[in-house]
């Protein structure tokens, strides 16, 4: 399974290595003001792949900390509760 994992690894890291040789081609990108860029393509797709990444990331990042809120709550409130509902035994004596 271990060499599958590997191949497959190796394969799709070939593909985009040839992907990006093929890919060289100058292209400007033409923001406001008059002000262009001049990079390769191959750049220009890995650096909006970047971009998606990061604001992905960012999108599930403040429902992660809310959900971690939630549930140290809701922990805190099974603990006070099993703490508060435990049945006392009797001493041996």
């Amino acid at each position: 399974m271990r060499i599958l994992t590997w191949l497959i690894r190796l394969s799709l890291f070939i593909f985009m290595f040839v992907f990006a040789l093929k890919n060289t081609a100058e292209v400007r990108l033409q923001f406001f003001f008059g002000q262009v860029w001049q990079l390769p393509l191959v750049l220009l797709l890995l650096g909006f792949f970047a971009a998606g990444i990061l604001l992905g990331i960012l999108a599930v990042v403040g429902a992660l900390f809310k959900e971690r809120r939630v549930s140290a709550a809701l922990r805190r409130d099974l603990e006070r509760l099993s703490a508060t509902a435990a049945p006392k035994l009797p001493s041996e004596t």
